[in-house]
């Protein structure tokens, strides 16, 4: 059987409307291509909670509140994810990639020349259809 892994997933948005992004170490799965920030939901913990947790141990930022964006699962050959994405614009702090990955701030119109993993395509896609 497939490993199931949920994921809160943050799409960061500063006040120039760009969107923070990560790149994934090249040793992890998908590495090597860019994402947007977050991680594993811990059991009993919400999804809210574990993003908030998430990017203050990713990218150190503070994160106040975020609302909910869109929900996808996605079927890798080796594994199933569930991707619980919010909309992240409350926040302090400079975001930094504290686990040494490489971060970047990218405007709307360029984010589809970045690479993605192949679950994060219709985030992009939806994004690309917000009224600005």
């Amino acid at each position: 059987m497939q490993k199931r892994i949920h994921v809160a997933v943050g799409v960061i948005i500063n006040q120039h409307k760009q969107i923070l992004l990560a790149k994934r170490h090249d040793h992890l799965h998908q590495g090597g291509k860019w994402e947007f920030p977050g991680g594993k939901v811990e059991q009993n913990e919400t999804v809210t909670a574990a993003l908030i947790r998430e990017l203050k141990e990713e990218v150190d930022l503070d994160v106040n509140s975020t609302t909910a964006f869109m929900d996808i699962s996605h079927d890798y050959p080796d594994k199933q994810v569930r991707l619980d994405i919010h909309l992240v614009t409350d926040f302090n702090g400079q975001a930094t990639g504290v686990e040494g990955q490489q971060i970047q701030w990218v405007e709307l119109q360029s984010i589809s020349e970045y690479e993605f993993p192949e679950a994060n395509k219709p985030i992009v896609d939806k994004l690309l259809t917000l009224p600005w």
